[in-house]
């Protein structure tokens, strides 16, 4: 026998784990045909699934809205475009604050943590709906007032406080002693945090960070209670008159369309560099109300 073939046992162990992996795959799609099947014989089965099939499940009504309801989706994508990368770079600002040992910057610090406390303390809907009506009534003549802005300076507030969180934890994460070895080689204590600490805190926080700007383009969806005619809002407009409810799946179906990938790939991501959820500071959607 050669050098680099297998042994018997190990191509034993090798089918053997085959065939284990065939059978689990098997009993996972039996089980799952099994409970589709029953989801929707209880639907299809149900008092008013004629109705209800006529009142959201319309095909002839999908594809009128569509265009609409696509176009409103067209500002929901801006609003989350312009929302993540301001998050982002404000949060990270944020963090770098929050977790700097400066004295002449300890007014600043404690303005980091109150308003840090104050945004995921509040709920995002009641934030959208102050700076939404609050704003206006100052009548700052340089202030934009439109829905669009007002929804998204909002999202803004709410999700920089969080994305702040995530990067003063990747922060924390790195050794003290990068630090001190970067000090030794004569760097400055600023150039340090620069070119040691933040390349290795945002590569340690990248997936709870992905996984929160998915939340944050789900969450563009709110703007519409301002009256920013995004998908929803758009979706809200065609059923009015006629109580069909069509739209409302439609647009449904288009943020899936984007949030499903968006997710598969965090997911991808997360299980490629062995990141398990461990950070406190990320929380899901409904976390966020």
């Amino acid at each position: 026998m050669s050098e680099t073939e297998p042994s018997e046992r190990a191509r034993a162990r090798t089918a053997f784990r085959r065939a284990q992996h065939r059978r689990a795959l098997l009993v996972a799609g039996v089980a799952t045909a099994i409970v589709l099947a029953l989801v929707a014989w209880v639907v299809t089965t149900a008092p008013g699934w004629d109705r209800a099939r006529e009142a959201f499940f319309s095909p002839e009504r999908a594809v009128e809205v569509l265009p609409e309801v696509a176009a409103g989706l067209w500002l929901n994508l801006r609003v989350w475009l312009v929302a993540s990368v301001v998050g982002l770079v404000l949060g990270l600002l944020l963090a770098v604050v929050r977790t700097s040992r400066i004295p002449a910057l300890f007014p600043l610090r404690m303005l980091a943590i109150a308003y840090v406390d104050v945004f995921r303390g509040v709920p995002l809907l009641l934030t959208l709906l102050l700076v939404g009506f609050g704003l206006p009534a100052l009548r700052l003549t340089w202030l934009p007032v439109s829905a669009a802005f007002l929804g998204g300076l909002a999202i803004v507030l709410t999700y920089t406080a969080y994305l702040a969180e995530i990067f003063r934890a990747g922060i924390e994460s790195v050794h003290p002693s990068q630090v001190a070895a970067a000090r030794s080689l004569g760097l400055s204590r600023g150039r340090a945090v620069r070119h040691v600490v933040l390349p290795q805190a945002v590569r340690n926080v990248t997936a709870p960070v992905a996984s929160m700007l998915v939340s944050l383009q789900k969450d563009s969806g709110l703007i519409s209670i301002l009256g920013a005619v995004d998908a929803i809002r758009a979706a809200q407009i065609a059923t009015t008159g006629d109580y069909n409810f069509t739209p409302y799946v439609v647009a449904g179906l288009l943020f899936l369309l984007i949030s499903i990938p968006l997710t598969r790939l965090v997911d991808a991501w997360s299980a490629r560099h062995g990141w398990r959820g461990g950070l406190s500071t990320v929380s899901g959607a409904g976390g966020l109300r």
